[in-house]
């Protein structure tokens, strides 16, 4: 199923959405009286595994009214959840390892263990909405197009052979940084900000995915192309790196994991080339979507 959060023209309250080629069916107005649906797709994902395949199942069976269907043209995608945590990763793709110790100071030797960091989910925005340009803060806004793992399940002292049972689905991440905002090595200021969290434009489930190892992701920066690689290229496979986070930190259902940037950030160009106030961003990935953002100028 391919899960999103939308309003429509006749209603701005954001509920849950299930697409279906070009259209969105409101799914607790398609099932009224059949399942109750959650307001919310967190909520929708904390009532577990056997509440989906019962929502999956009576979606299969239902009659699906013509009034609780949208084209998907006409409605307001917001980020699919807001997750209670975000947990990054960095240097997990060969190439960017490389151009990042050119260009950022980081290490030239592969990491050893996945490096991780936070995002909060004050940064987390939908598609279509602004990513902040704040020119007092930053002169270097940066861009990366992330696989975004979704827990599905409490998950903590995982095996890698059992992880991917615990993930609901995938979706798209941006993971914009101020690179001239990293302070003594910490990343968090740098990549938390507000808006800093472009998500969506959907939540697709991992039955859907399959091998979330092969598919191709790219970035376009007013329509020319900046990135693109191959989560089959990633450094430490999702499997990894759930075990690694589970081993001392609890993975809550809609947790989300930027698992990770391939090569053709903007401080890797020659000149560095950052975002600037009037630039579209959209990140791609194979069956998933595209992920659209405008990047807009804002003072404090």
């Amino acid at each position: 199923m391919r899960f999103v959060t939308f309003s429509s023209p006749d209603n701005a309250t954001s509920r849950i959405g299930v697409v279906q080629g070009d259209t969105v069916v409101d799914l607790a107005a398609a099932l009224a009286g059949t399942v109750a649906i959650p307001q919310t797709l967190l909520a929708y994902i904390s009532a577990g595994k056997a509440f989906h395949a019962q929502t999956e199942q009576a979606l299969a069976a239902a009659t699906v009214p013509d009034s609780t269907r949208f084209d998907i043209s006409s409605v307001q995608l917001h980020a699919p959840l807001r997750p209670t945590k975000v947990v990054g990763v960095g240097l997990n793709y060969v190439e960017h390892v490389e151009e990042s110790s050119r260009t950022l100071d980081t290490d030239k030797d592969l990491p050893t263990r996945p490096v991780l960091f936070s995002k909060p989910a004050t940064a987390v925005t939908g598609p279509g909405a602004p990513i902040w340009h704040n020119g007092e803060l930053t002169a270097q806004l940066d861009w990366e197009c992330e696989l975004a793992v979704v827990m599905g399940t409490e998950a903590k002292h995982v095996a890698e052979a059992d992880a991917l049972d615990y993930v609901f689905g995938y979706s798209i991440i941006n993971d914009i940084s101020a690179r001239d905002q990293r302070r003594s090595g910490q990343w968090f200021f740098s990549k938390g900000q507000d808006s800093y969290a472009p998500f969506g434009p959907m939540v697709v489930t991992a039955d859907e995915i399959g091998d979330p190892h092969t598919l191709q992701l790219s970035l376009t920066v007013n329509g020319d192309q900046r990135q693109n690689g191959n989560s089959k290229h990633m450094l430490f496979k999702i499997p990894t790196l759930i075990a690694d986070i589970t081993s001392g930190m609890t993975l809550e259902p809609g947790d989300v994991i930027a698992t990770g940037s391939p090569q053709g950030v903007g401080a890797a160009m020659n000149p560095p080339t950052f975002l600037q106030p009037g630039d579209v961003v959209a990140c791609t990935i194979d069956r998933i979507g595209t992920l659209s953002n405008p990047v807009v100028a804002v003072t404090a």
